[in-house]
Parts: C-alpha cells; sequence; structure tokens
C-alpha cells in the first residue's frame, strides 16, 4: 500500500541578496488531482500566503524566511513539504551577485584577523550566497575540521594549538568558492604594566613633532603649480601653530 501523495520534488533552501526575484518549487503525485498551499513562517508565526495555491512560488527577496507548501487531494489526505530556508543579505558589496549569476556560491562575508587569549573563546564567520543555499566547511592550516560545518566556527576555550590559517569554503551543486585565509593567534596576554612597559620597550614614546615640506617650481610629467613658494610658507605657519617644527625645501 503506497501513500495517498508523494513529493517527487522539494523546494531548497536559498540565500540570495535583498530583491533578488526566484521560484521555489514543489511537485508531487497523487491518485486524485492535487491542490497546492504555501506557508511561510516569520519570527515564529506561521500563515499561509494568499494566492499562492500553485507548484510554483515566485518570490522577491525582503526579509529571511522559512516556507513550506501543503499538498492535498480530493479525499482530504494531506502531506508537507520540507521547510526551506531563504535567507536574504540585506548588505552586499556592489557587482554581487555577478549579472550572469547561476546560483553558484559567492562569498559575502569573509573571516578576519584575530588575536585571542588562552581560554577565551573564538568565533569565526563566513557567509555565502548560493541557489540552493551552500553548505560550509572550515579549514586550519589546510586541515578539515570535522565538526565545523556550519557559517560560523566556534572554540568555547580556545588554545595555542588552534593557532594557525583558518578559511572556509561554502559550496553547492553549481561549484565551490573559498574565502580568504586568515591568521589566528592564540595566547596568553601580559598583565597591563608589564604589557605598558613592553610597549615602551618596543616603541620608544615620540619627543617632538617634525614636518618635512618640499615645494616644486618645475615638474616634468606635471602641470607646474601657480605658486608652490607661497603655499610652502602658509603650510608651514599652520604646522608651526599646531607644535611642529618644519623643515622647508624647493625643488
Amino acid at each position: 500500500f503506497s501513500a495517498a501523495i508523494a513529493i517527487t520534488e522539494q523546494p531548497v533552501s536559498v540565500s540570495v541578496p535583498v530583491g533578488y526575484s526566484f521560484t521555489l518549487q514543489c511537485r508531487a503525485e497523487g491518485r486524485t488531482s492535487l491542490q497546492y498551499q504555501w506557508f511561510c513562517q516569520h519570527q515564529s508565526v506561521c500563515r499561509p500566503i494568499p494566492g499562492a495555491t500553485k507548484q510554483d512560488l515566485p518570490i522577491t527577496a525582503q526579509q529571511t524566511q522559512l516556507y513550506t507548501c501543503r499538498i492535498n487531494d480530493l479525499y482530504k489526505n494531506a502531506i508537507f513539504s520540507d521547510w526551506v530556508k531563504v535567507e536574504v543579505h540585506q548588505c552586499v558589496a556592489r557587482g554581487l551577485p555577478p549579472q550572469l549569476w547561476r546560483g553558484e556560491p559567492v562569498i559575502v562575508v569573509n573571516p578576519t584577523e584575530q588575536r585571542v587569549e588562552v581560554g577565551k573563546p573564538l568565533q569565526l564567520q563566513c557567509a555565502a550566497m548560493g541557489i540552493p543555499a551552500p553548505s560550509y566547511q572550515w579549514y586550519q592550516n589546510g586541515n578539515l575540521l570535522e565538526h565545523q560545518k556550519k557559517k560560523k566556527l566556534w572554540i568555547t576555550h580556545a588554545k595555542v594549538s588552534d593557532s594557525g590559517t583558518y578559511l572556509c569554503c561554502a559550496s553547492n551543486s553549481h561549484g565551490e568558492h573559498w574565502t580568504n585565509a586568515v591568521d589566528i593567534h592564540i595566547g596568553e596576554t601580559l598583565p597591563p604594566a608589564e604589557h605598558l612597559q613592553l610597549c615602551r620597550l618596543v616603541f620608544p614614546l615620540a619627543t617632538g613633532k617634525i614636518a618635512l615640506l618640499v615645494g616644486n617650481n618645475r615638474y616634468q610629467h606635471h602641470p607646474n603649480l601657480m605658486a608652490p613658494v607661497t603655499d610652502v610658507f602658509e603650510l608651514s605657519l599652520l604646522l608651526e601653530q599646531l607644535g611642529f617644527q618644519v623643515v622647508s625645501l624647493l625643488d
């Protein structure tokens, strides 16, 4: 005995920029004609979408939401599709996605270099657009991190051995894209007094401010200036008022 309704094509999650238009699709087979109704959920509220009673649901992305489709037949049998997430990126760099985008992963958030004290949490983040929504895999020093398969890499208590070069691969059925590689430094933090003393040894405090001004009357590859001598003189006066020792040269 087979189920009265069988879904043959499930909708898929997507990750797109705000304003992007696409279509969610659901297909099913049954013993009678079938009826479709799409639902969306936002902030824990699930509601039917008015007029969304076809196999295809056209969407213009505005905010991140969850979607599902209910299919029922004439005998009141009903089944729901998988829930899928439409992730909407509100801030995307100019030119993304590319004009002829086919849905391959496009990185929109790269991890950043960090210095973390031993025992403190380490969090790295990446994000990518894609249709279907990309899956993620993090690497450290070229080695796959078995349990780091989300957009955010999270280590509760960082160890010295967690130092290294990290990057993330976003992939879907259209291909893969890698983030920038970043260096992560895990180490002991010096007490404030010792840290300040070290800074004074390595970076001596400045004892004076000196400005070097050069005015040119002749340029080989640039039009000559109107009054470089006057400009240097006036700028010297301003810098001296700010406490600079000024050295002025001409040509």
